[in-house]
């Protein structure tokens, strides 16, 4: 199996079973946000206590590649720091500008690196990962 179809595999396992999908309490943070120009949409809510993401879940509409950036983030940031889920938000923007990254800290979402050869697909891929950034700038917590 070449490392393409690999990548596929993942993205369309995310796709058709998303990880972290659903709500949480009122008291979570929200964010609502929509792609104009594709039509995806994401609601993103994270439960977020002393700086960790303690939760973090997702609902949303759109493309297979939006919506599998997301399960993956949900993935990537339960349980890590609020400023280490911005870093992983900036390497993952790094990577879909196609610029060299460290795939070993990206994991699963390396399988998302070749959306950099379709600028028009990166929004798709980002919008989970703007949602994350407007939800983390928030709380408060983010060391300056």
């Amino acid at each position: 199996m070449q490392l393409d179809e690999l990548y596929r595999q993942v993205i369309m396992d995310h796709y058709q079973k998303p990880r972290n999908q659903g709500t949480l309490s009122e008291d979570a943070i929200s964010v609502d946000l929509r792609n104009p120009s594709c039509g995806d949409e994401i609601f993103l809510q994270l439960m977020v206590e002393d700086g960790i993401v303690k939760d973090v879940r997702f609902r949303g509409s759109g493309c297979s590649i939006s919506m599998s950036s997301a399960s993956m983030m949900t993935e990537a940031i339960k349980g890590k720091s609020v400023d280490d889920a911005l870093k992983l938000s900036q390497t993952f923007r790094e990577m879909m500008l196609g610029q060299d990254v460290d795939f070993d800290e990206l994991g699963e979402l390396e399988s998302l690196h070749g959306v950099a050869k379709f600028p028009a697909r990166i929004k798709c891929a980002t919008l989970a990962w703007q949602a994350l950034e407007r939800a983390a700038s928030s709380t408060g917590e983010i060391k300056k």
